[in-house]
């Protein structure tokens, strides 16, 4: 049986990421508000009208309707082609990173995942039960997996030694990313007498720990530096208008995580170089 070609794979899963964009947006939309993911069907949130499987084609559907809707003519934001769009692109990478392995639709899981929690984190300003539970899941499926069957499945990277156990290997960044985080939060409420971490955030991290193993670290890292540099831009905005800033960190761990599972191992890698040089 001849293999599937390797730009035929990419671009399937990319088009699957877009279609599963439009669930996203559901999600999005739908489970802040303790509303079913299920029923009804998709509908205009305006006029309240079924949205015709025609008119809900990924992007091509909001161009051909140019942003509004078919019923009442009331505008459809932006965003709804942009997830689509980053949903597909997330797929892709995923795909590009791990290749036709278990990996990958594990990796689509927890990106597509981020993404929902990203936009949740940006309207609402928490992170959700029931989503970081759903990625806990994926991730100690795909771990238990790899225990029993020997398949680099998660962790998204090997260990070794102590660590050569994919169990092990989880339960070490479970332990990193929910100490690290806790006691982080812990000393800047002690220190500024107000809350710095979200308990939504710390539970994030632990269950990334699944994910990256001690690489959550890394994760946790990074998104503090893009936190820092792109929210204190946003707080010294919001505080020449007089409001109160409050800028949500899950978005920033997102971004990071992306970052952590493309170039992990390689960062890690040239920072010991540079390091034994120094």
């Amino acid at each position: 049986m001849a293999l599937i070609p390797e730009w035929y794979f990419h671009l399937s899963v990319g088009l699957f990421g877009l279609l599963f964009g439009s669930l996203a947006n559901v999600i999005i939309w739908r489970v802040p508000r303790g509303e079913s993911i299920v029923s009804p069907g998709s509908h205009c949130p305006s006029c309240g009208r079924e949205i015709r499987w025609f008119d809900n084609v990924p992007v091509l559907s909001w161009l051909v309707l140019r942003a509004r809707c078919r019923d009442c003519g009331s505008r459809i934001s932006v965003r709804y082609p942009v997830v689509e769009v980053i949903s597909g692109l997330l797929w892709l990478l995923a795909a590009l990173l791990w290749g036709m392995t278990f990996r990958t639709a594990f990796g689509i899981a927890l990106f597509y995942l981020l993404l929902v929690l990203t936009y949740i984190d940006l309207d609402h300003l928490r992170l959700p039960n029931p989503i970081v539970a759903t990625l806990a899941g994926v991730g100690l499926v795909g771990t238990v997996a790899s225990q029993l069957t020997g398949r680099p499945i998660l962790p998204l990277f090997e260990g070794a030694g102590l660590l050569a156990s994919p169990a092990a290997y989880a339960a070490v960044g479970v332990l990193i990313g929910l100490g690290v985080s806790a006691l982080m939060a812990g000393s800047y409420a002690l220190i500024r007498k107000t809350a710095g971490l979200g308990m939504g955030d710390i539970k994030l991290l632990a269950v990334l720990g699944i994910f990256y193993g001690p690489y959550v670290l890394m994760v946790l890292l990074f998104g503090s530096i893009i936190g820092s540099v792109i929210g204190g831009v946003l707080m010294i905005g919001k505080k020449d208008s007089g409001e109160p800033a409050r800028v949500p960190f899950g978005p920033f761990l997102a971004i990071a995580s992306l970052v952590v599972a493309a170039w992990g191992p390689a960062i890690w890698a040239w920072y010991m170089g540079i390091a034994r040089l120094g």
